[in-house]
Protein backbone atom coordinates (compact mmCIF):
# COMPACT_ATOMS: atom_id res chain seq x y z
CA UNK A 1 0.00 0.00 0.00
CA UNK A 2 2.88 2.39 0.31
CA UNK A 3 3.41 2.73 -3.45
CA UNK A 4 0.09 3.48 -4.37
CA UNK A 5 0.34 6.16 -1.44
CA UNK A 6 3.35 7.37 -3.03
CA UNK A 7 2.12 7.36 -6.20
CA UNK A 8 -1.03 8.74 -5.02
CA UNK A 9 0.54 11.64 -3.44
CA UNK A 10 2.79 12.87 -6.43
CA UNK A 11 0.00 12.75 -8.40
CA UNK A 12 -2.02 14.85 -6.64
CA UNK A 13 1.22 17.43 -6.41
CA UNK A 14 1.71 17.50 -10.03
CA UNK A 15 -2.09 17.83 -10.75
CA UNK A 16 -2.36 20.77 -7.97
CA UNK A 17 0.69 22.34 -9.66
CA UNK A 18 -0.48 22.48 -13.05
CA UNK A 19 -4.11 23.48 -11.56
CA UNK A 20 -2.12 26.54 -10.11
CA UNK A 21 -0.19 27.43 -13.37
CA UNK A 22 -2.67 27.04 -15.82
CA UNK A 23 -5.78 28.05 -13.99
CA UNK A 24 -7.62 31.16 -13.61
CA UNK A 25 -5.97 33.99 -12.04
CA UNK A 26 -6.35 34.75 -8.08
CA UNK A 27 -5.07 38.71 -7.93
CA UNK A 28 -7.60 40.95 -6.06
CA UNK A 29 -6.33 43.90 -7.55
CA UNK A 30 -8.72 47.05 -7.23
CA UNK A 31 -8.85 48.48 -10.65
CA UNK A 32 -7.94 51.92 -10.19
CA UNK A 33 -7.55 53.30 -13.77
CA UNK A 34 -5.46 56.39 -15.07
CA UNK A 35 -4.97 59.36 -12.59
CA UNK A 36 -5.03 62.81 -13.49
CA UNK A 37 -1.59 64.94 -12.97
CA UNK A 38 -2.34 67.52 -10.19
CA UNK A 39 1.04 68.95 -9.34
CA UNK A 40 3.61 70.95 -10.88
CA UNK A 41 6.29 69.70 -13.09
CA UNK A 42 9.67 69.85 -11.75
CA UNK A 43 11.89 72.98 -12.99
CA UNK A 44 15.54 72.90 -11.70
CA UNK A 45 16.28 76.04 -10.91
CA UNK A 46 19.93 77.78 -13.15
CA UNK A 47 23.31 77.37 -10.86
CA UNK A 48 22.07 75.18 -8.47
CA UNK A 49 24.76 73.92 -6.22
CA UNK A 50 23.64 69.77 -5.60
Amino acid sequence: MSIYRTIDSMARYISEAVTRIFGPSDDAYPMTGVQPFTGEPFKPQRNAEW
